[in-house]
């Protein structure tokens, strides 16, 4: 009993971590700095490849998590008591990657993973890269709109 109570407070201390690193941090660094080992190495390392695959996009802080701006937002991590967690801020994008994510638990635009179980990062660059055209088509599509809306009436 004495293991299950230690195991707990653990736990909790890791939860406490994780929450306060998401409430206080204004920049990705301080974000990963607040956070315990191994989530940290394993965010780092998210981080890195995300910036392989989009190196023009800037970091920030939104909603709580470690995100990237690109034409929009295409990707975001964060870290919970449990698991880490890689958001992919669009509802139809991970069903195209639906095999490869088999070992991992999704739900729409989130991938759960573990430190020790971390996501391969062939995969997360080809995320973020479908992503990033997929806010680029976005934007396109507005801008045609916005011309079309302009344009006077042909008689």
């Amino acid at each position: 009993m004495a293991k299950a109570v230690r195991t707990r407070k653990a736990a909790n201390a890791k939860a406490a971590d994780c929450a306060r690193a998401s409430q206080t941090a204004t920049v990705i660094d301080e974000y990963l700095a607040q956070l315990p080992e191994p989530t940290r190495a394993a965010l780092e390392k998210l981080r890195e490849t995300i910036r392989a695959a989009a190196p023009t996009a800037t970091e920030t802080i939104s909603y709580q998590l470690a995100a990237f701006r690109h034409e929009g937002m295409p990707v975001a991590f964060g870290a919970a008591a449990n698991h880490c967690g890689f958001y992919v801020m669009s509802g139809t994008v991970l069903q195209g990657f639906r095999d490869e994510l088999a070992l991992y638990k999704t739900s729409k635009g989130t991938i759960r993973f573990t430190p020790d179980r971390p996501l391969p990062s062939a995969l997360v660059k080809r995320i973020v890269k479908t992503r990033i055209a997929e806010n680029h088509a976005r934007l396109v599509q507005r801008a045609k709109r916005a011309a079309a809306r302009k344009q006077p009436p042909s008689e």
